[in-house]
């Protein structure tokens, strides 16, 4: 089947290349200690002994690692197939425990299979797929461009298309996306589509879409599934239907038990029905399994909208020590909201952009900039962030902002008034601004 992905489409917000998963806590302690001196190149034999180094754990994932270590090392032919499948088990364990260590061992399992059989396309798909969750886009952009050059394989592309829109070239993007899903319709390739249309503005049709990349997903994939169970929850919360989104949260939590980016949206939903203890409980718990600052950020408004208000100084001060290094774009953001620390909202902000160029991080400078008085340079960088047609209200919150600090009342109102209609989709204390400025207007 042949899917039209623009076909009165455009779509979301963060991808990843099993399915998306929730954002890499970069800062965490690895799980196993990597050599300050590894490299990076194939053929290296610590590459080998790194992903074979004895696993702990008791969990469903870590008795899988080490059953394919045993086979790994039990294996009297070629390895390579065991090395792969163990290198995705360390992928999915990076994304269920949120230990960015992971990673380097999925790493260390693809230059294995390097050593092994140079030049092996699936080695390069597991090392590109690293490198886009820790966030070196540029670097596994070349992998990928070289992986669609080579075959024609759906995840190639659905790395092409990760990489490249973190990069802000949405338009290549798309076209990657939608060579994906001609080449294999299903959970993967369908929920980066629905991600293009939300971030298009197609809010109703990110949500069809995302129905169906949930309905292909299964219990063997449970992450990947309650991934895109959560984004379909938001989709819907955006759109009012409430009911829907609780039952979207419901199914994500049935496919993943205690998973952070579902508790997360959840308190969302409850904070904007006023429940806010019932919120508190359950964004304690995603913030304890996740601890970033997107997390932590929402954490403190719901506690400081519970009068618990030495406990909400308590994570902000948590939040303060790690957020530059854990999420500098989301850390930027917050300082920016707050008024605190402006120019290092700033410096953030301008070193993320060299590194992603999409509508967010496009966005945060623009704030960054308006926090320290520099509204001019922030206008333009505010026009490109909006320029998708994104229905974000943190976008049109701050774009109403930055136009009334600019002294352009009529715009100011226009932008405040279509935060206003989606305001649920706000942390609670920037819906407190966005009612003084509308207020004041």
């Amino acid at each position: 089947m042949r899917f039209l992905l623009l076909l009165s489409c455009p779509t979301v917000v963060s991808l990843c290349l099993a399915g998306c998963s929730p954002k890499t806590n970069t800062s965490a302690k690895p799980a196993l200690a990597v050599p300050t001196n590894y490299s990076t190149q194939p053929k290296t034999p610590d590459s080998c002994a790194l992903a074979l180094a004895p696993h702990d754990g008791k969990k469903p994932i870590d008795k899988e690692i080490v059953r394919l270590q045993k086979q790994v090392r039990d294996s009297k032919t070629d390895p390579v197939a065991f090395i792969e499948n163990l290198g995705w088990k360390f992928v999915e364990k990076a994304r269920l425990s949120y230990d960015p260590g992971y990673y380097k061992l999925a790493e260390a399992a693809s230059l294995c299979m390097e050593s092994k059989q140079p030049g092996i396309s699936d080695a390069l798909l597991l090392r590109g797929h690293v490198l886009h969750s820790l966030h070196k886009f540029k670097e596994a952009e070349v992998l990928a461009r070289k992986l669609v050059a080579q075959r024609e394989v759906p995840y190639d592309y659905g790395l092409l298309g990760d990489v490249l829109m973190e990069q802000g070239n949405l338009k290549d993007a798309v076209q990657a996306y939608q060579k994906m899903i001609n080449l294999k319709p299903g959970l993967q390739s369908y929920s980066r589509g629905a991600y293009v249309r939300w971030l298009k503005g197609n809010v109703r049709g990110a949500a069809q879409l995302m129905k169906l990349a949930a309905g292909a997903g299964s219990m063997r994939d449970g992450n990947s599934t309650a991934w895109a169970y959560t984004r379909l929850a938001l989709y819907e919360m955006q759109g009012g239907r409430k009911q829907q989104a609780q039952q979207a949260c419901d199914f994500a939590l049935n496919y993943q038990k205690d998973y952070a980016p579902a508790l997360l949206a959840r308190g969302r939903m409850l904070l904007g029905e006023g429940k806010n203890a019932e919120a508190v409980k359950l964004l304690q718990r995603a913030a304890a399994l996740n601890p970033l600052p997107e997390y932590q950020w929402l954490l403190a408004d719901a506690l400081r909208a519970a009068k618990r208000e030495p406990e909400a100084r308590a994570v902000e001060a948590q939040l303060a020590r790690s957020g530059a290094v854990d999420d500098p774009r989301t850390f930027s953001l917050y300082l920016a909201t707050r008024g605190q620390q402006p120019q290092t909202a700033l410096n953030l902000a301008q070193q993320e952009l060299k590194n992603r160029a999409d509508i967010f991080t496009l966005d945060a400078l623009a704030w960054a900039l308006t926090s320290t008085g520099k509204v001019r340079e922030a206008r333009p960088l505010m026009q490109r962030a909006l320029a998708e047609g994104t229905q974000d209200a943190r976008l049109f919150f701050h774009a109403g902002t930055i136009a009334l600090k600019g002294g352009e009342k009529p715009e100011a109102r226009r932008w405040f008034a279509k935060a206003n209609q989606i305001r649920q989709m706000l942390l609670p204390s920037e819906r407190e601004q966005l009612s003084r400025q509308l207020a004041a207007l």
